[in-house]
């Protein structure tokens, strides 16, 4: 049977490195990392994920500077405040939290942000720099899936890595940074002949398609490390349930390691919006000495 991989409790203990340095930093410079988020519109999921972001930014000694703007906002309106904050410099980050409503072009929004202060890793300028290796702000989520293989398996080099999947969110990141950690990576998806054969190649298998247990279990290859990314709504027995993108039961069986679903990825998505706060200060501030390894 698979080991579990705790990602809520790897999260707790990075939020307590920030914590420590996020207060070692005020006390000897007097810098106090800023995160703004901004919210545009009334869907509830956004609601419950940024008051959560806040939450956690002044738990860890950060200062929160939250905007809520009503779903009428025209597109120019929201330009106008990340551009207020792009040159505020009590803010090191700033992310806007999608989906925006339908009249907003998000691409547009995410790129008006200074990309040194976009926290997010969702700026062309920051893709850019993660597919030619510089160093720069890298999305969150697959962020967090890199900090839970090294802590699971040490040395990454020459393994060999598939991840399902292919957004910009996800599947391309990761396999950047899986990359540069010297793996040999395969980006499939749903359309990929004989998915369940390339998948049973992995040393690393990370899914991130967003269909409910795709991933099965006789897909996994004995040993291989599982990182479900994927959190999909179902019923089951007329109850509503959380479930990945991997048949977790029945990966297990075959898995060195597998992260769980709820429990897995998603706590270290806001760890690691964190950790690219406090980064993105001592970048914008020149103390590179300061900044957190990996």
């Amino acid at each position: 049977m698979a080991e579990i991989i705790d990602g809520k409790a790897f999260a707790q203990n990075l939020r307590k490195r920030i914590t420590g340095q996020t207060a070692q930093l005020k006390n000897e410079t007097n810098i106090q990392p800023g995160l703004a988020t901004i919210l545009v519109g009334e869907d509830p999921a956004s609601h419950v994920y940024v008051r959560n972001k806040n939450k956690q930014t002044k738990a860890v000694g950060m200062a929160s500077f939250h905007h809520e703007l009503p779903a009428e906002t025209t597109q120019q309106a929201l330009l106008t405040l990340v551009d207020e904050l792009n040159r505020d410099d009590a803010v090191n980050g700033i992310l806007v939290q999608l989906p925006l409503p339908a009249h907003i072009d998000p691409m547009t929004v995410i790129n008006a942000i200074d990309p040194d202060k976009d926290v997010d890793g969702f700026h062309i300028h920051n893709v850019g720099k993660l597919a030619i290796g510089e160093p720069g702000l890298v999305s969150c989520t697959p962020l967090g899936c890199l900090m839970l293989l090294k802590d699971q398996l040490g040395e990454l080099s020459g393994k060999n890595a598939v991840i399902v999947g292919r957004s910009n969110i996800v599947g391309k990141p990761m396999a950047a940074l899986l990359l540069q950690q010297h793996c040999t990576v395969t980006i499939a998806h749903s359309r990929t002949r004989d998915l369940a054969g390339v998948c049973r190649r992995a040393d690393i298998l990370v899914a991130a398609v967003g269909r409910p247990e795709m991933i099965k279990g006789d897909w996994v290859k004995p040993g291989a490390v599982v990182i479900d990314v994927g959190i999909n709504r179902v019923e089951i027995d007329g109850k509503a349930k959380l479930v990945g993108d991997v048949d977790y039961a029945a990966a297990a069986e075959h898995a060195e390691a597998i992260t769980p679903v709820p429990g897995g990825v998603g706590p270290m998505t806001i760890a690691c919006l964190l950790y690219n706060t406090y980064q993105a200060t001592c970048m914008q501030h020149d103390m590179a000495e300061r900044m957190m390894d990996l």
